[in-house]
């Protein structure tokens, strides 16, 4: 099989979906790699490094399409809007597209996609499961945004983070609240601990409190009832109007004081809940700093704008929507090892073509495009359209030098 990985060209995007390193496990399936060049380099990894991973360079991205079996890309069409439009034009009928592609944000792109015969794999849909773990990419760049939030946040706030005792004075801790204790706001606590900050937490989950805790911060507990907070599948619910109206009221009080505000709180396919209304923020101290990794979504903090920066009576609020982008090393070592794993679980032991196999529930989970249609029923619902019968299980894709498998029994789709 023939694997492409292709230079990112969504704006300010510098992480790319395969590293060198990744590409040994993928070489023993006997899998071809083509990189676009200079795919890595905003990365950190040059056409030099991929090649003596044993990859070969491609000049262009049409080369990369017209040559492969499987594409990875970090952003394809679904969260690369304008820019991967072009990507209609060389994606091919049975071609496989794995990435990041935003299907509950934008479940139209799905629909384009899956009209021009792509077989698609959304990782935003990984399951919430063990097995599933070293596969998940919102968990891992959810890790980078949040170590990143804290950085930024110390560096445009007026005073250190950490506790100082001088010869000229003691200079007392700066006090962070982070709203929302998953990937990235456990992430954002530890990190701000660990500059010296006193810090604050919170979560709709009452099992969070644990984990906040176990990092040193201090639990917050507004004492609402919250429970069913979290899907089968392990992401947050939608509490409803009235939960958030009680917990804005408890949050404002909490907000005035402290010097940095992280939130977090997201819930897939919706708009982001309101959490700090702008009363709260103009309780603030002037120097505050709030940062709202929910912009992209409508926001947590009811001033913030999606990658602007905003300053009101000397409090500042950033909406960045792309943090993991900056820390793009290592960004691209985690997403590429999600893709990897992703990638091994597709090829059965001593095989060389991938098992489209729904039984299992991480290919049943992430596969929307494919035969023609949109096959995730919960996408389908969202366009409007009636759901269908899972395909037959262990229906496999013969890929390049490879036999034609043979026809499954029953109405395989």
């Amino acid at each position: 099989m023939i694997i492409a990985v292709v230079r990112e060209n969504f704006p300010g995007e510098k992480r790319v979906a395969l590293i060198p390193a990744s590409l040994g496990p993928l070489r023993k399936l006997d899998a071809q790699i083509l990189v676009e060049t200079g795919a890595g380099v905003a990365a950190g990894f040059p056409d030099a490094d991929y090649e003596a991973a044993g990859a070969q360079i491609v000049a262009s991205r049409a080369d990369a399409f017209t040559q492969a079996d499987i594409v990875c890309q970090v952003r394809s069409l679904g969260s690369n809007p304008e820019e991967g439009r072009v990507d209609l034009e060389l994606v091919k009928s049975g071609q496989i597209v794995i990435g990041g592609c935003d299907p509950l944000g934008n479940p139209a792109a799905i629909q384009e996609m899956a009209s021009k015969g792509a077989i698609q794999f959304a990782l935003e849909l990984i399951p919430r499961i063990t097995r599933a773990q070293s596969m998940d990419i919102l968990s891992s760049q959810a890790t980078i945004a949040g170590y990143r939030a804290v950085l930024i946040a110390a560096t445009e706030l007026h005073k250190i983070f950490p506790l100082l005792m001088t010869a000229a004075g003691t200079l007392s801790p700066a006090k962070v609240f982070v709203i929302g204790a998953g990937v990235a706001g456990l992430q954002a606590i530890a990190t701000a601990k660990r500059l010296g900050a006193v810090v604050l937490g919170y979560d709709v989950r009452k099992e969070a409190q644990e984990q906040v805790e176990s990092l040193g911060a201090k639990a917050v507990d507004f004492e609402l009832e919250s429970s069913g907070a979290q899907d089968k599948g392990g992401y947050a619910k939608d509490l409803g109007e009235e939960f958030y109206t009680k917990q804005r009221q408890f949050m404002a009080d909490t907000v005035k004081e402290c010097d940095v505000i992280i939130t977090t709180a997201a819930i897939p396919g919706k708009k982001s809940p309101l959490l700090v209304t702008a009363e709260a923020v103009a309780g603030m101290r002037p120097g505050s700093v709030l940062i709202d990794l929910a912009a992209e979504r409508g926001g947590n903090i009811e001033p913030s704008e999606a990658d602007v920066r905003v300053e009101k009576d000397g409090i500042l609020i950033l909406g960045p929507t792309n943090l993991a982008a900056e820390v793009p090393q290592h960004a691209s070592q985690m997403f590429s090892g999600n893709v990897t794993k992703f990638l091994l679980n597709l090829v059965k032991k001593g095989e060389k073509e991938l098992t489209i196999d729904p039984e299992d529930e991480i290919v049943a989970e992430t596969l929307v495009a494919r035969d023609g249609e949109v096959v995730h029923n919960r996408i389908r619902e969202m366009l409007g359209m009636p759901p269908i019968v899972p395909p037959e299980p262990n229906e496999k894709i013969p890929l390049e030098d490879d036999e034609p498998a043979p026809p499954a029994e029953g109405n395989a789709s």
